[in-house]
């Protein structure tokens, strides 16, 4: 008997509306308008594949650092996620560089500290988003008392 992980998938249907716009979809869930930071202004209005690689980054390391939390039985106040991936041109294509993120969280309690940025730490090492991707993802973080 083995203890291997059976695969999940995740499947999304993405339909175009015109210009570079799409209506991006997962059954069940709300529908995600899509487009392109350089497009028109409607389609700059709407998320771009830049914007969702950096996003989906950042919400692993969020859930991530909460699941940790939770097993290591620590509250916290709040937590806070600012990020920013870096698009740069790579030969002849462009290329997420990479991702920088700044993390506020948000605790009660000094004698928590030590365990909160150990959580912290763990949720940017186990991040399967993050180590899944090319490019670096870099953590800098602020825990606050209060």
């Amino acid at each position: 008997m083995s203890n291997e992980v059976e695969p999940r998938y995740y499947p999304v249907k993405l339909v175009w509306t015109g210009g570079k716009s799409g209506d991006l979809s997962v059954e069940g869930k709300v529908v995600i308008k899509t487009g392109v930071p350089t497009g028109s202004p409607e389609e700059a209005l709407f998320h771009s594949p830049e914007d969702l690689f950096v996003a989906s980054s950042t919400m692993c390391y969020m859930n991530g650092f909460v699941e940790f939390t939770r097993k290591m039985r620590i509250e916290f106040k709040s937590f806070e996620c600012d990020a920013v991936g870096t698009l740069e041109e790579v030969g002849r294509s462009f290329e997420v560089t990479k991702i920088e993120m700044k993390t506020k969280v948000v605790i009660d309690s000094e004698d928590n500290r030590k365990r909160i940025d150990r959580a912290l730490e763990l949720a940017a090492k186990y991040c399967f988003i993050g180590n899944s991707m090319k490019c670096p993802n870099i953590h800098e973080t602020d825990v606050v008392v209060e």
